[in-house]
């Protein structure tokens, strides 16, 4: 019996949120393959687009994108430095906030991997209770059932 082999790229996308357990996705990526040669890393955040109704009217809208997109920049320069300190050339790390409207925010993040062409996704693990996983599920759990033609690292 012969096995396909599939060659993988060296392209990892890391999902990202203000969470700790993001911070240490990163940080993870960082001490794995800081050192190692030919890998690419892109950290992204996807900021959900609020529903129509959401704010009074566009002017508060644009305001809380305004202030909630210098926040998402914050963390996603914090990201990259971890990543460049751990070893990583700074042309090999980039960083991505894209505005989009997400039924599920693990939807979103597996048609980002999908359009990028990455074989890799790496999340932190989201602080939910047994409860409130089996009830809204989780992002991570999602990318698990869903992603194919990829590796995915959960890190908690």
């Amino acid at each position: 019996m012969s096995v396909e082999r599939k060659t993988f790229n060296k392209n990892i996308l890391i999902a990202v949120d203000e969470s700790e357990n993001a911070r240490r996705a990163v940080s993870y990526v960082a001490q794995l393959l800081g050192k190692a040669d030919g890998f690419k890393v892109t950290v992204l955040h996807v900021i959900p687009d609020p529903e129509e109704d959401f704010f009074p009217n566009d002017r508060e809208k644009e305001k809380w994108l305004k202030h909630y997109g210098e926040k998402v920049e914050r963390i996603l320069r914090e990201h990259r430095d971890i990543l460049i300190r751990g070893g990583f050339k700074a042309e090999s790390v980039s960083t991505r906030s894209e505005l989009r409207y997400c039924p599920s925010m693990a939807e979103c993040i597996l048609a980002e991997r999908d359009k990028t062409q990455y074989d890799t996704i790496v999340v932190g693990r989201q602080g939910l209770s047994r409860k409130e996983q089996f009830l809204f599920g989780s992002i991570s759990s999602k990318i698990v059932n869903h992603a194919t033609n990829c590796a995915v690292w959960v890190v908690s």
